[in-house]
């Protein structure tokens, strides 16, 4: 049984020791404490400075690189797009500062950008599944008596089909085909696709803008997609714009899935294509099109597009693709860095 005299021992020891430590601390050891202490903080601040002189460097070298590319990108680009009709089409929310970055580049190649579009976020969402079932049955007839065959599709690729049908159709005196015209309206009226400005002429090519999937991030039907500095670079009729939030997000691998089938839908009926997006993190649709063998060799893409570097590279690569040059740009190890300047 614990007695009286035991806690008066531990109440004697405990005084003890604070004792000790309050006399070793004003004496001995107060000046090498407080010395390591203040040669810690020196070293701290001078690692700091080193880094932020670093920093500052290498954000110097970098803005110089850019205004040099910004620069050099009509002498780059200059022609090798002449004659071409090109459809933009963005998959869900593509940041409006990279999509004029795009066509501005597009512009310089001496391309005509018909037409500026967009699939809306109801393509990933899941609760959307059986409308979007729904809506691709109903249209194989239409894309049948086009010569599309969409037996074997899934209905997100039939919708991608019939999407670029409507970009691209053609008469014989080369204006838009009453196919394309009447497979505009309808797949504006179900919602499945918007478009900045009326389209007068078809494309003859298309070019695919993907955004990042992020899991940790509401998807937002319709929602607004850009940071204020885009905002300032949006050109007039953008796409992009504001209504309600989807209550489901899609998970990024849902996401994936959804745009790299809409990537075999488009390249099926336009051909030689372009799909241009971020970074690859193994859900985006660019690091899925260059893992899928047979999708590899008829779809170009072009990664890190949130750069001018990316977007220089996107008419060229369109060019080499309408050339027969099909392959892969970027910074990763396992890409090309630029596009074979066209041959005529």
């Amino acid at each position: 049984m614990i007695d009286f005299r035991y806690h008066l021992v531990s109440l004697i020891s405990v005084f003890l020791a604070l004792a000790v430590g309050i006399i070793l601390g004003a004496g001995p050891l107060q000046g090498a404490l407080g010395e390591t202490l203040t040669r810690q903080v020196d070293t701290l601040r001078e690692e700091r400075n080193v880094l932020r002189t670093e920093l500052d460097t290498a954000t110097s070298r970098l803005n110089a690189d850019e205004v040099y590319l910004a620069a050099a990108a009509p002498r780059l680009v200059d022609g090798t797009l002449l004659g071409r009709r090109v459809a933009v089409v963005g998959l869900g929310d593509v940041p409006s500062g990279v999509r004029a970055g795009v066509i501005d580049q597009l512009e310089s190649a001496g391309a005509d950008v018909v037409v500026s579009a967009k699939l809306p976020m109801n393509w990933t969402e899941a609760a959307e599944e059986s409308t979007r079932a729904t809506v691709a049955e109903g249209l194989r007839g239409t894309l049948a008596d086009a010569g599309v065959e969409t037996s074997e599709d899934t209905p997100v690729a039939t919708l991608a089909s019939a999407v670029t049908l409507a970009l691209t159709g053609t008469e014989s005196a080369g204006n838009r085909s009453a196919t394309a015209v009447d497979l505009d309206q309808q797949l504006q009226t179900f919602g499945l696709l918007r478009t900045a400005n009326e389209q007068t002429l078809p494309a003859n090519a298309v070019v695919l803008l993907s955004t990042a999937v992020q899991a940790d991030e509401v998807q937002e039907a319709e929602g607004v997609e850009t940071t204020p500095a885009d905002e300032e670079t949006a050109p007039a009729g953008d796409v992009d714009g504001a209504s309600a939030p989807s209550t489901e997000p899609a998970s990024p691998r849902y996401a994936g899935d959804i745009w790299t089938d809409v990537a075999i839908g488009v390249e099926k009926v336009a051909g030689p294509s372009v799909l241009a997006g971020p970074a690859t993190d193994g859900d985006d649709v660019v690091d899925r099109v260059r893992s899928d063998d047979d999708l590899a060799r008829e779809l170009s893409t072009v990664s890190e597009v949130t750069t001018l570097a990316s977007r220089i590279t996107v008419p060229l690569a369109l060019a080499a693709a309408l050339d027969g040059h099909v392959d892969h740009f970027g910074p990763e190890a396992d890409t090309s860095a630029l596009p074979p300047m066209p041959q005529n």
